[in-house]
């Protein structure tokens, strides 16, 4: 896992292979060309690129608009904007009008760590997943980046995409495709299980690697579609390791650690911790603020310890 990807990259290479096959697909922004790295898209189709100014509301507003004229609007912009700006919009204009549009949610969680909590994007997942109708998904390397857009562009109705821009290993080879409400077994074991996504899943990996040294097989789930869930695979996580930890860059609560509490609470009860942000996360880079929390390797694996502890 040496080499690191910037997940944009994917993200807008794969939006230009299927805005050449589909003159539907156009991009609506916010002042936030280079930020998303459109370049190549707006050099590629410049007519097809609408840049609506720094206003959210009117960004989602247009895009739904632009939908039912028949297009596919991507709207990329910062997430916590994008969200905290736009909220009324995404429920209202996508949700509940049922618009395929696929919000693109740049740098989200502590991506602009440096720029501190009005720049951070921690509480999206846990606000979103309230929204009926609308499917989250926060892939974790470039290729399963590029997989979610692909199947966003083809389905029917509005989707929320997170698109990292810290760099990340790649985890998933050429052959995985995304599918919501599917999640993909990425290390076996029966002690334990670990759920994550986005930039934190190599960090339950490497968690992973620590615990077998102590003799703890850990699965290692990871869960891009935090809505639609897969709960088949967390309750049988919950019967077969008797133990889980949520790992995730956002609040828990609320977010894949409420949704998995929720289903192992209601399905079959185990010893569960939920990682995440505590709450507003003061400034600083990305790693540190992530580290500072409870999310590195080290403190993914004395995590799971205590939980297999609870599980005696």
């Amino acid at each position: 896992m040496s080499a690191r990807y910037d997940c944009r990259d994917a993200f807008v290479s794969t939006l230009v292979e299927l805005a050449t096959d589909d003159p539907r697909i156009v991009a609506v922004v916010n002042d936030s060309v280079g930020s998303s790295k459109l370049g190549a898209f707006r050099a590629a189709f410049p007519e097809r690129l609408v840049n609506v100014g720094i206003a959210e509301q009117d960004q989602v507003g247009v895009a739904a608009g632009l939908s039912g004229g028949g297009l596919i609007p991507f709207v990329s912009g910062a997430a916590c904007f994008l969200t905290a700006r736009a909220m009324e919009q995404i429920k209202v204009d996508l949700a509940y009008s049922k618009r395929h549009v696929v919000l693109c949610a740049q740098s989200p969680g502590v991506g602009y760590g440096e720029l501190g909590p009005t720049h951070q994007s921690i509480e999206d997942l846990a606000w979103l997943r309230a929204i009926d109708g609308l499917t989250i998904v926060v892939p974790a390397d470039p290729i399963e980046t590029a997989s979610a857009v692909r199947w966003a562009a083809s389905c029917d109705g509005p989707v929320y995409l997170r698109v990292s821009r810290d760099p990340v290993p790649a985890i998933h080879d050429e052959s995985y495709e995304f599918v919501p409400g599917r999640s993909v077994t990425v290390r076996e074991g029966g002690d334990v299980t670990i759920v994550a996504n986005g930039t934190v899943l190599w960090r339950a990996l490497a968690a992973a690697d620590l615990l077998a040294a102590a003799g703890i097989e850990a699965r290692v789930l990871s869960m891009a579609s935090v809505k639609p869930l897969d709960v088949d695979a967390i309750v049988a996580a919950a019967r077969e390791t008797g133990a889980i930890v949520t790992v995730e860059e956002a609040i828990a609560t609320g977010g894949l650690g409420g949704a998995v509490a929720e289903t192992v609470v209601t399905e079959h009860p185990v010893p569960m911790a939920m990682l995440g942000f505590p709450g507003f996360c003061g400034t600083g880079s990305s790693d540190y603020l992530i580290s500072h929390a409870g999310m590195d390797p080290e403190a993914i694996a004395a995590a799971a310890r205590t939980v297999v502890a609870r599980k005696l």
